[in-house]
């Protein structure tokens, strides 16, 4: 990757910037990356090993899948392959995917499946998700959604019985929702995070920096309107809640750019930030454009620190709801 050395100087006058000499910085951060290469059989880009994991499994994690079958849920977990599920559900945190598992925007980079569920819910969906917790003994849960523009409110009343009951059956759980962005509607918002008690922690990822997300995202998916979102939810919300975002890198984003999108989440007020590695879940999705290196991760984890986000967590293998019950009391 080279450095862009116009970036680097619009970025000095849009804020000050916390990275003390620039260029070399950057130019020591793109001798780093490693460039993919491709199986010559299957065609999937061979994984550098930094990001080889080994086999998950155990006692937990296989009965917690068969209860999650048994209620007919599902976990982001599970749809988005998550290299962390078995560490995450042997310590007690768990992200549920709600509303089904079939989402109305389409992403580049996204696993899950799209289409239209025309109005479907399941009204059993919020008691079987706080029993599941319940069942699973969870300290922190999180709950994630897919997007629902067949409804008009976005699925917030939804959202909100879930949430309702999580508190009623699991008083002493805490509750992250990694919502969509509810095309921007000020009332499914208000909805979300004053259900119940009240959110912990509000979650919503813009996923890439600005030139790149009408490529990589749903065009309905605005790099702008998640700002707002994240702004709306922190004016609106509990005082004592957090709002959080994820970016991922390999997706062709330059340095100056990623330092751009990390001084727009915190201009938004967001208390945490995770930074991750993308991963093409197939052929057909968006291809890698380099494999991030760890010290490039631990790089933008001090930029971040050092530019007033309360908690973050960068590395390869980073998903959005990475040690999401960890981060927590980090911030607190």
């Amino acid at each position: 990757m080279q450095v862009e050395n116009t970036a680097n100087q619009i970025i000095k006058q849009k804020f000050q910037s916390v990275i003390e000499d620039r260029d070399a910085s950057f130019a020591r951060l793109a001798s780093l990356a490693v460039e993919p290469v491709y199986h010559p059989k299957t065609g999937r880009p061979l994984k550098p090993q930094w990001l080889k994991v080994g086999l998950t499994g155990g006692d937990v994690l296989y009965s917690i899948k068969k209860d999650l079958r048994e209620k007919k849920l599902f976990t982001v977990c599970e749809e988005a392959k998550c290299p962390n599920i078995s560490g995450c559900w042997n310590t007690g945190t768990a992200t549920f995917m709600i509303m089904g598992d079939t989402c109305t925007r389409g992403c580049r980079f996204c696993h899950i499946k799209t289409g239209n569920p025309e109005g479907l819910l399941d009204h059993e969906e919020p008691s079987k998700v706080a029993e599941s917790i319940q069942t699973m003994n969870l300290s922190y849960a999180v709950i994630t959604m897919v997007d629902r523009d067949d409804l008009p409110d976005g699925g917030a009343a939804h959202i909100a019985r879930t949430i309702i009951e999580i508190n009623k059956q699991n008083p002493k759980t805490r509750v992250e929702i990694l919502a969509g962005d509810f095309r921007g509607q000020e009332e499914s918002i208000h909805k979300i995070i004053h259900a119940g008690r009240g959110l912990d922690v509000f979650a919503h990822n813009i996923e890439t920096v600005r030139r790149l997300s009408p490529r990589v995202r749903d065009a309905r998916a605005k790099y702008d309107q998640s700002l707002t979102v994240l702004k709306k939810a922190l004016q609106l919300g509990p005082k004592s809640m957090l709002t959080k975002s994820a970016i991922m890198l390999g997706l062709g984003e330059e340095f100056s750019e990623v330092e751009e999108s990390l001084h727009d989440l915190r201009s938004a007020g967001v208390d945490i930030v995770t930074i991750g590695q993308y991963l093409q879940p197939t052929p057909k999705h968006l291809t890698v454009k380099r494999f991030v290196h760890p010290d490039e991760f631990e790089f933008w984890k001090d930029v971040a620190k050092k530019m007033g986000f309360k908690a973050v967590a960068s590395g390869p293998l980073v998903r959005s709801s990475y040690k999401a019950s960890e981060l927590f009391p980090e911030v607190k």
